[in-house]
C-alpha cells in the first residue's frame, strides 16, 4: 500500500490504517526503537505508541513523507523513554552517541520560532541528503535515522569501521558548512 493510500485511510479514520501501517513500517520502526533502547519489549511499546499517535494526529497533519514522520516520532518517544530511565540516576545516564555526534550541527530548537526553524531545518536536511552520493546518503541515514552502530554499518557496507567513522566525520563537517551557508547555524 502506498503512503498516499495510508494517509487517505487516516483522514477517513479507517481503523485498517493502523494495521496497514504496522504491516508496512512496523519492523523498521521497531528496529529504530530497539537500537536506541536495547529492549525488544520497550521497542514494541514504543511502536504501539507511535501507531496511536499516528491515529490521533495524521488526519490533520498529513506529512509529505510518512516513514520519515513515523521514524521521527519513534526516535522522540524512544529518547523520552531513555530520559525516563536515566532520570533516576541524575546525570549518571549515557547520552546516545548518535545524537551527540550531530549536536554541534543542529540547534536545540528551544526558541520561540521553534516550529518555523524546525521546518526550515527539515527542508535543509532533505536538500543536504539529496546533494550526497547514494553511498554517502546510505551511510548517513543508517547512522542518524536508524541509529545503527558503526560496526554494523561497516559490516553491511563491507568496509572498515575507520572508513565509516571518517565518512561520518566528513559528512558532519559538510552538513555543518551546508547549514551555515543556509543561515541555520
Amino acid at each position: 500500500m502506498q503512503d498516499a493510500e495510508l494517509l487517505a485511510l487516516y483522514r477517513a479514520q479507517d481503523e485498517s490504517a493502523i494495521a496497514e501501517t504496522e504491516t508496512k513500517y512496523g519492523a523498521k520502526l521497531r528496529q529504530i526503537a530497539n537500537e536506541l533502547l536495547s529492549s525488544r519489549q520497550d521497542a514494541e511499546e514504543i511502536v504501539s505508541d507511535v501507531l496511536m499517535q499516528a491515529w490521533q494526529k495524521l488526519p490533520s497533519e498529513q506529512p509529505q513523507h510518512l516513514f520519515a514522520y513515523l521514524a521521527a516520532v519513534t526516535r522522540n518517544l524512544s529518547m523520552n523513554r531513555l530520559d525516563q530511565r536515566n532520570a533516576k540516576r541524575r546525570g549518571g545516564g549515557k547520552q546516545p552517541a548518535v545524537l551527540e555526534e550531530l549536536a554541534e550541527c543542529i540547534a536545540d530548537g528551544e526558541s520561540v520560532e521553534q516550529a518555523v526553524e524546525k521546518r526550515m531545518l527539515d527542508d535543509a536536511l532533505s536538500r543536504f541528503l539529496q546533494s550526497l552520493t547514494a553511498e554517502q546518503r546510505t551511510t548517513f541515514v543508517l547512522r542518524y535515522t536508524y541509529a545503527m552502530p558503526i560496526p554494523e554499518i561497516a559490516a553491511r557496507k563491507q568496509v572498515s569501521e575507520s572508513t565509516v567513522k571518517v565518512t561520518l566525520m566528513r559528512l558532519r563537517k559538510k552538513l555543518r558548512q551546508y547549514l551555515e551557508l543556509e543561515g541555520l547555524l
